[in-house]
């Protein structure tokens, strides 16, 4: 599957508030096909990432949509490098 990036602007959001939004995504991210990696957030730019395996865009989307409504600004498609990375990634999950 491809690998996302999204981008969200934030404003008075909190680590812990992030940290719930995500856990919210693991939550129901198999009705879509989908796997949250991770994520990032930049107080100083008021910025948050995710990191995200899915089908497409809209299924990565579809999920923040119904976990907790707070969408991204931007979804970018991570391009090159997508083999080693998955490796790493499965290989995380095999632990």
């Amino acid at each position: 599957m491809p690998i996302f990036l999204d981008r969200h602007e934030t404003k008075d959001v909190s680590p812990r508030d992030l940290a719930h939004f995500h856990e919210k995504d693991l939550e129901i991210q198999d009705r879509y096909g989908v796997n949250y990696i991770t994520y990032w957030l930049d107080t100083a730019r008021g910025a948050a990432f995710c990191l995200v395996d899915a089908p497409d865009a809209h299924s990565a989307m579809c999920v923040h949509r119904e976990a907790h409504g707070a969408m991204a600004n931007e979804i970018i498609p991570v391009q090159g490098g997508d083999h080693e990375f998955r490796h790493i990634v499965e290989a995380d999950r095999a632990e």
